[in-house]
């Protein structure tokens, strides 16, 4: 089973915990100093809030797997869709211990695809990493320098007005 993943950063932890508790009417599946998880079932969404990072708002989405071959399969996917990919491995993140990698869409949004191997008691442990140190925000491969090194590959003609997808200023909502 695949699961939508979305981590926002927020500036008031509790605040925000109370908000997304009565919204989704059910308490963080984890809940830490300052990092919250929600695994929602229906539908299915690792939603994290975290006050690790520099802007309020959403940091990245993802697509967490339960097993390696689903991963396995997501970079597959990637790889035929000419995606830059960024392969953190086995690394620690948010209080887990996960198998992961980074791709960017055209409009540079990063995209988590990760299965996770283990819960830890710390945010993250030094050593694991090959470019983060524990006290830096999570998911450190999402920051904007990273995101730069693994842009978007444009193998495709963007979708026209002609292919029934609208894009641009026109759009009212979603």
């Amino acid at each position: 089973m695949k699961r939508f993943h979305v981590h926002v950063h927020v500036e008031n932890l509790q605040e925000n915990i109370a908000f997304y508790s009565a919204m989704f009417n059910q308490s963080p599946a984890r809940l830490e100093a300052d990092y919250a998880k929600w695994m929602l079932t229906d539908p299915p969404v690792n939603f994290a809030i975290s006050t690790r990072g520099d802007t309020p708002g959403v940091d990245h989405l993802g697509i967490q797997v339960e097993s390696a071959e689903e991963l396995a399969a997501l970079k597959d996917n990637a790889t035929k869709a000419h995606m830059a990919l960024l392969d953190d491995g086995e690394t620690t993140c948010c209080y887990s211990r996960s198998d992961k990698y980074w791709v960017t869409d055209p409009q540079g949004i990063a995209w988590e695809q990760f299965h996770t191997l283990d819960s830890i008691p710390v945010f993250s442990e030094k050593g694991l990493e090959s470019n983060q140190a524990p006290a830096q925000a999570c998911c450190a491969s999402a920051a904007p320098e990273n995101i730069a090194k693994m842009q978007f590959v444009k193998s495709r003609p963007a979708p026209s007005a002609a292919s029934g997808v609208t894009t641009g200023a026109g759009k009212a909502c979603c």
